[in-house]
């Protein structure tokens, strides 16, 4: 009797093994993606640059990392998403030394700006329809939707709200700054077509990765899933995390 239960229970060791390995997603290099769960709220969320709702406050942050970073100052980054049946919400606090951005316009090259993005593939089935959203101190949105992957492009305009606030000097460099802060909300409606269900059902599974990139000085990427290390680029799906909608 002793012998048949350790057998039993070195069995189901070994299936509850292979199930998580099998459960693992990996990126192109090896590395296990990284995976987030996205809880649910039925509170207002205001999008004004502040964060200060009890819903951003109670939500779980994800860092940034520095992938291709060698000699620029390090400035840290910190990311939470919350959701609700009409937005995928997305909070940033950007620690910047020299806050910079001059572009208002959407759609202009926000991307040389203190700036920040959401890309996501909400079907993973079909990593390589994806969308980027790129965003600057101004609160102007560069949009984007690849529908066969990086080298494909598409005009793409989709619902966003945008706040942001500086604690610092924007535009000035002779005094050092402290940080910035971004509030995006996201309309569930701007995936249709590509998402398999909107909006998400609990525990849906979406590929997505959280970029920054720094202004006019310390020009800088970083990143909450790493890239290629050898091919620096923020579009590569294959490297997007994992993140889980939660109720």
């Amino acid at each position: 009797m002793i012998i048949q239960l350790s057998t039993h229970f070195s069995l189901l060791v070994l299936v509850g093994l292979l199930i998580g390995c099998g459960s693992q997603v990996k990126d192109p290099l090896g590395r296990p993606l990284l995976s987030h769960d996205i809880h649910f709220t039925d509170s207002e969320i205001k999008i004004d640059g502040q964060q200060d709702e009890p819903a951003w406050e109670s939500a779980d942050s994800v860092d940034f990392q520095f992938t291709w970073v060698v000699d620029e100052e390090k400035e840290g980054t910190q990311a939470k998403l919350l959701w609700d049946d009409e937005y995928l919400y997305v909070g940033f606090v950007c620690e910047d030394a020299y806050i910079w951005a001059v572009h208002t316009e959407r759609d202009s090259e926000v991307y040389r700006d203190d700036c920040v993005e959401v890309f996501t593939s909400p079907n993973p089935d079909q990593l390589e329809k994806y969308f980027n959203i790129e965003m600057n101190v101004n609160a102007a949105s560069l949009d984007h939707f690849h529908l066969e992957g990086p080298e494909s492009k598409a005009a793409w305009d989709p619902e966003v709200l945008i706040a942001t606030s500086v604690i610092g000097t924007q535009n000035k460099d002779d005094d050092k700054d402290q940080s910035w802060t971004l509030e995006v909300r996201i309309a569930f409606a701007s995936f249709e077509g590509v998402a398999q269900s909107i909006p998400p059902n609990n525990g849906d599974e979406w590929r997505l990765n959280l970029n920054r990139l720094g202004g006019e000085t310390n020009n800088e990427k970083s990143q909450w899933n790493a890239g290629d290390l050898d091919k620096p680029s923020f579009h590569a799906p294959d490297y997007f995390g994992r993140v889980y909608f939660v109720k």
